[in-house]
Parts: structure tokens; sequence; C-alpha cells
């Protein structure tokens, strides 16, 4: 009996250092993203996507190691945060950015927001991008 818990407890043990390396691996690469890429639209990209999954997976292996302690749900709250704010900041810097004129206009493939005012409604578009 002793010898089948401490598997479970070496098998939780690989999974949760998998989890965290993963994790900050993850964060890693979006970290260099941030510092070699481009242009802001490039390093928003960086800084969200794999920052935000890195994030979640060191938060999923923390939580592992943890079980059962009053921790936890800050965690779970920490990784539901980032999941709402992430999407929103990144899409108000992608705005600024593009009212900024502060792209490179070479690396787009598509101008959505050629049309739009600098309101977010279509029409009489005082936007300098005519």
């Amino acid at each position: 009996m002793r010898e089948e818990s401490s598997t479970t407890m070496n098998v939780l043990d690989v999974l949760t250092a998998v989890l965290i390396l993963s994790g900050s691996a993850l964060a890693l690469t979006a970290a260099i993203g941030v510092l070699r890429f481009p242009d802001t639209l490039s390093r928003m990209h960086a800084a969200t996507k794999p920052q935000v999954l890195g994030l979640l997976l060191v938060l999923a292996g923390a939580a592992i190691r943890l079980r059962g302690h009053p921790d936890v749900g800050m965690l779970i709250l920490t990784g539901m945060f980032t999941l709402i704010t992430a999407p929103v900041i990144a899409n108000r810097v992608g705005q600024l950015a593009y009212r900024e004129q502060n792209i490179r206009d070479d690396l787009m493939t598509a101008d959505e927001l050629h049309d739009f005012g600098p309101d977010g409604e279509p029409g009489d578009s005082d936007s300098p991008r005519q």
C-alpha cells in the first residue's frame, strides 16, 4: 500500500516538473520574442499568447504541487484573471499602435481598420491612414 502511494507521488512530482518547466520555457520564448520581433503587433503577439499559456502551465504545476492547500484557489483566480485581461490588453495595444502609425505596413496582409474612424465607428474616417 505504501509503495502504491509513493508511486503516485512520484508521478505527480514528474507531472508538476514538466508543467512548470514547459510554462517557463514558453515564458522565456515570449520574452525573447518581445525583444527580437520587429514591430509592435508582432511583439504584442509574443507578449500575449505564449506568455499566457506559459503562466497557465506554471500555475497548473503549482496547483498540483499544492493540492489541498488554500492557496490553490488563488492560483485559479490568477489564471482566470489572466485569461480575461490578456485579450483586452492586446486589443487596446494593437489599436493604439495602429492609430499612432507605429506598425510596419510591409508586414500587414490586410488593413481591416482602414474604413473605421478614430471612435471605432464606420464612416467618416479621420485616421491618417487613408
